[in-house]
């Protein structure tokens, strides 16, 4: 049984990681529904939190059917770390997750995200500030370290559960290998194994199918994962684990009338939480994957990205379930 603090996860949860203009309300209601145990939010700038900035704060609105959610935050001054997470005590998530694990350019060059792993004591430092600041149990992503000569993640993972952490997701890349490569899993199990931890340990990368969600599982023997990039545009990968858990079976692929209901109602949601430009702009990245597998969708999908206009957008969605719907040969499963 998984626990942050008090908080009861079940056996073995799956969790929505926080992803920049994805882990929003309109897509994590639709992770919710198809079964993802916790979710964070997308990672908000501590600076923007504390200057009070529209887009970092409205990163705060969460909703009582998501919980348990976890606010995270990103930063380099002790400072303003310790006073964004007041502010973020203030929304009552049930977590504040600290990101070290971000590698973009522009988060890494101020030290922040996965650039304070160039400087561990930097890194516990501010992470005993954070738990000494706030109320809320605090909880840590990151990743195996800067570079392969810098690989401190066993090191890491205690100290930082001894200044008070409650649990750690680590993706199993370098900051150096962005998204490239295989995901070692072997460090992520070597720190699960090392009777020293006893908060959970959550993997993440590379889980895109419910088989390799169950071997990691059985492998390396973490208490949950952490699943990004394979949700985007395909929610249903934690509905497909959990009944592969239970099961050791595949479940069907979701139909072309789930796939097109569930892309209307994120479209619609987007709109009404962000507004009309934005909201169908961030709705884009998502629709090569809710018809990922449709035989030539190509056309389709390049309508969706092009139009701006949400009745024609709907219009569009008519016509993909008019035309696959009733020719089962033209979607493979996933």
């Amino acid at each position: 049984m998984a626990k942050i603090a008090n908080i009861d996860l079940g056996e073995f949860p799956l969790l929505l990681a926080p992803m920049e203009d994805v882990s929003d309300p309109p897509f994590r209601a639709l992770c919710k529904e198809q079964g993802c145990d916790m979710m964070y939010t997308e990672f908000i700038s501590v600076e923007g939190l504390i200057r009070d900035a529209t887009k970092s704060v409205a990163k705060l609105d969460i909703y009582d059917e998501e919980r348990p959610i976890g606010i995270q935050i990103f930063g380099a001054e002790i400072d303003s770390m310790r006073r964004a997470a007041e502010i973020v005590e203030e929304a009552k998530p049930e977590v504040l997750d600290i990101n070290f694990g971000c590698p973009v350019k522009k988060v890494v060059c101020k030290m922040a995200g996965a650039g304070i792993l160039q400087d561990i004591d930097r890194m516990v430092s501010l992470t005993k500030e954070i738990v000494d600041a706030t109320n809320l149990p605090v909880t840590v992503k990151t990743r195996l370290g800067w570079d392969d000569k810098s690989i401190h993640i066993e090191e890491v993972a205690e100290r930082l559960q001894d200044v008070g952490i409650k649990a750690l997701s680590i993706h199993g890349r370098t900051r150096k290998q962005m998204y490239k490569g295989e995901a070692d899993w072997t460090r992520i199990g070597n720190i699960k194994d090392n009777p020293r931890m006893h908060i959970p340990i959550f993997g993440n990368g590379d889980i895109n199918s419910p088989q390799k969600a169950v071997e990691y599982k059985n492998k390396y023997g973490v208490d949950g994962v952490m699943i990004g990039r394979a949700s985007i545009g395909y929610p249903w990968i934690f509905r497909e684990i959990k009944h592969y858990i239970e099961t050791g079976e595949i479940m069907d692929a979701p139909s072309v009338s789930e796939r097109v209901d569930a892309a209307r109602r994120h479209l619609n949601h987007s709109i009404e939480w962000k507004g009309m430009r934005i909201g169908v702009n961030e709705m884009k990245r998502h629709y090569t994957n809710y018809f990922r597998g449709f035989r030539d969708i190509k056309t389709y999908r390049a309508r969706l990205v092009m139009e701006n206009d949400p009745a024609n957008i709907h219009g569009i969605l008519d016509e993909i379930l008019e035309v696959y719907d009733d020719r089962p040969e033209m979607v493979m499963i996933r």
